[in-house]
């Protein structure tokens, strides 16, 4: 008997029906688990044997680990992570090769690299992604950014944005656009730092990406810089709280609109330094946001104008 002659039919208001968690014999609902994919309704099972995407742990007497797989996939590589490597000193059971089958893998491994690359654009791919990769890890940025930067680069490549434009550059303003969607921004001069292209060239790139994919990239707010030049001077916790409480105070079109926002976060950082007892220096300040001495002190007086 089916299920639907013994308990009540009501309505989920979690869980919407639509075409995927539709039943196609009988219309009922469609539940799935990491099994197979049955009808609530009529027991219809629709997919079962779903394939296991993880490690396998089983130990065997033999093996040195119970994990066989490969590295996960990853968009940082142009294959996503699933090409193949040809070791060269031991064989599947740990012995040592003798010189001459290690001259023969050195071979296949060089023609192996070489056939890698099945086009320009293939390696245009790695050349941005490895600059992708070094310039996340020397700004400290985490994984996740990394590979948002790399799928963004991707996209710009198949849009068809890297003609007549240097790979560095649109490399780094993809960095420089998935910083300021994920509200963690970081300034062109600040990228530029660990690129090998200029400030300007990094911004005319971002212009490009920007206008072409139509990014919604969020207005940058002072506040999101506080974090990045306190920890440049070294300043304490409690007082980049408290410039963080200042400049969600003062209405944002007072200290944002038409001002560099890093100066506005630099004048909160002096101004909250001067509430909590904490000693900063205004050039310390200005060379960490990149600005000048007198931006520092127009927006602290600014801050303190409308606070007071």
């Amino acid at each position: 008997m089916a299920s639907r002659n013994i308990y009540e039919q009501t309505f989920d208001e979690d869980v919407q029906q639509n075409d995927q968690n539709t039943c196609p014999e009988c219309g009922g609902r469609v539940t799935a688990n990491t099994h197979e994919t049955v009808c609530d309704d009529c027991g219809l099972v629709i997919d079962d044997q779903q394939v296991d995407c993880g490690p396998e742990w089983r130990e065997f007497e033999n093996d040195r680990s119970g994990r066989r797989v490969g590295a996960p996939n990853t968009v940082a590589r142009h294959d996503r992570g699933i090409g193949t490597e040809i070791g060269g000193k031991h064989d599947g059971n740990g012995r040592k090769l003798d010189g001459r089958k290690r001259r023969q893998l050195h071979r296949l491994r060089r023609e192996h690299t070489r056939a890698k690359v099945g086009s320009k654009a293939d390696q245009n791919r790695i050349t941005g992604f490895t600059e992708l990769r070094r310039m996340t890890a020397a700004l400290g940025l985490s994984v996740s950014t990394r590979d948002q930067a790399c799928q963004l680069f991707r996209t710009a490549q198949d849009t068809d944005l890297l003609r007549g434009r240097s790979i560095e550059a649109i490399a780094s303003a993809c960095l420089y656009a998935v910083c300021r969607l994920n509200e963690q921004p970081r300034s062109f001069e600040a990228i530029a730092k660990v690129s090998k292209v200029t400030a300007a060239r990094i911004k005319t790139g971002y212009t490009a990406i920007n206008r072409e994919l139509d990014l919604p990239v969020p207005p940058a707010h002072p506040s999101q810089y506080v974090a990045q030049i306190g920890s440049a001077v070294d300043v304490s916790q409690k007082t980049r709280r408290r410039a963080r409480d200042l400049l969600e105070t003062v209405p944002q079109p007072r200290i944002a609109n038409g001002r560099n926002p890093l100066g506005a976060a630099a004048g909160a950082l002096y101004l909250a330094a001067q509430q909590t007892g904490e000693f900063l220096n205004q050039q310390a300040l200005a060379d960490a946001a990149d600005v000048s001495t007198v931006t520092v002190r127009e927006r602290y007086l600014e801050l303190e104008d409308t606070l007071n």
